[in-house]
């Protein structure tokens, strides 16, 4: 499926949603019509056409401007073969999907001698992108809006995908996916939306607070030794000044000694004299 026909797709499945959006108004009674049209039968492939209260909306999606017939000259062929058939007023209304090369003029006339007629054109890079997040109908188009971070809206569709319901999610993200792919690299597209998914899974979320959980026990655990460290440093210098360098064995006593214990060492040091009395401490300390 072309990203034009894609879009043609999500038009008449949503042509209430479509039709707002591009009349800046709402619509609630529209039709979606057939795009066969008389004289010479073509069938317009990335075109939608709707019945809106006393008048058709032509939507014509599109992804490049250079086409055989020209677009201007199309634009009122389909305008002429609409009337004709209808006897209703027409706006057409061209979405481009992609900004053309630089310097490239968007016409939105059809001019010759006498003849003018005149269309809408809707560049989605232009659009800001608040207005398709918000709509799930519209949201395969918010890769496209305007952006200074891509990277960023492609990040916020993602979460917007995931929250929608389970039963319109699958499609929507497998329609923004495509259409993303108009933009964004592929592997990007496949990570964002894979960690997405993840993300919202139930496994994932217990694996999270799972790892959360540990955390916090790491933590508790490191402040603990910190702790414990610091505590053993700070008495191991203030025996030191008071009954001067220790021996080894009692350096490796003082290094076995839990928090609890160097603090209750911490509060006997006052009581020592000489290195008799820091062994009479230990004595009691083993005996209970």
């Amino acid at each position: 499926m072309s990203f034009d026909n894609l879009c043609k797709l999500l038009s008449e499945k949503h042509p209430a949603t479509f039709a707002s959006w591009v009349l800046g108004t709402p619509q609630t009674n529209v039709k979606v019509l057939k795009t066969e049209l008389s004289i010479e039968p073509i069938r317009a492939d990335y075109v939608t056409f709707l019945q809106l209260e006393g008048r058709i909306l032509h939507l014509e999606f599109q992804t490049k401007l250079e086409s055989t017939p020209p677009l201007p000259l199309r634009m009122l062929d389909y305008w002429v073969r609409l009337y004709r058939l209808y006897r209703l007023p027409i706006t057409q209304v061209v979405v481009l999907l992609l900004p053309p090369a630089p310097e490239t003029v968007i016409e939105t006339v059809f001019s010759v001698e006498t003849t003018r007629h005149e269309y809408r054109v809707i560049s989605i890079w232009e659009e800001k992108p608040e207005l398709f997040l918000n709509e799930p109908a519209l949201l395969p188009l918010a890769p496209l809006a305007a952006t200074t971070q891509p990277q960023t809206l492609l990040k916020q569709v993602v979460e917007r995908v995931n929250q929608l319901q389970p039963g319109q999610r699958p499609e929507i993200s497998a329609y923004t996916q495509i259409l993303a792919g108009l933009k964004y690299k592929k592997d990007l597209i496949r990570q964002l939306f894979r960690e997405g998914m993840m993300r919202e899974s139930v496994i994932y979320q217990e694996i999270l607070a799972e790892g959360e959980q540990i955390g916090v026990q790491r933590g508790e655990q490191i402040g603990e030794q910190r702790g414990e460290q610091r505590e053993r440093s700070l008495i191991l210098r203030q025996l030191t000044r008071r009954i001067g360098e220790l021996p080894q064995e009692v350096l490796e006593r003082i290094e076995t000694l839990s928090l609890e214990q160097l603090e209750n060492l911490g509060e006997a040091l006052l009581d020592f004299q000489a290195i008799a009395d820091l062994n009479v401490w230990f004595s009691t300390l083993a005996q209970h």
